[in-house]
């Protein structure tokens, strides 16, 4: 049986629909949906709600810097270094030459030791609250009444 019309080969052009010609589709939620926010975006509020806690109880914090970051560097530098048995969960960096101090949450390691949403804000509050003890020279008890509690 012979075919007047050879086959169209699948060229490198752009498509003009998409396989069941539906038009293409859009985005699952609208951006100001949650379900929307990156594990990113969801992390820093983790930690700006533990950080607006404390504020109320430590006005001296607004003075800190708070940042995240997604794992500690190999190199050990900036953040105190560390050791082959742990990876550490947050560190600080003191003020020095006119910079502010710095609390550093890493979010990586956080979210691999918590299997949802309240054990990781837990311990994100657990891990900011250590490390703005240790920036202040206070016990995490002295800075957090309830630090243990949970």
């Amino acid at each position: 049986m012979d075919n007047p019309v050879p086959p169209r080969t699948a060229g490198p052009g752009p498509r003009r629909r998409d396989r069941h010609g539906r038009g293409m589709r859009g985005p699952i939620a609208p951006p100001q949906v949650p379900l929307a926010a990156s594990r990113a975006e969801v992390f820093a509020d983790l930690v700006q709600d533990s950080v607006e806690r404390l504020e109320r109880r430590w006005p001296q914090l607004a003075e800190v810097d708070f940042m995240v970051l997604e794992v500690p560097r190999l190199d050990g530098s900036g953040v105190a270094g560390w050791s082959d048995e742990a990876v550490p969960l947050g560190g600080i960096i003191p003020a020095r030459d006119g910079r502010r101090a710095r609390v550093v949450v890493y979010r990586r390691p956080v979210e691999i030791r918590t299997k949802g949403r309240d054990e990781r804000a837990a311990l994100v509050h657990e891990v900011v609250v250590e490390q703005v003890a240790e920036l202040l020279g206070l016990t995490p008890e002295t800075v957090d009444p309830r630090y243990g509690e949970d």
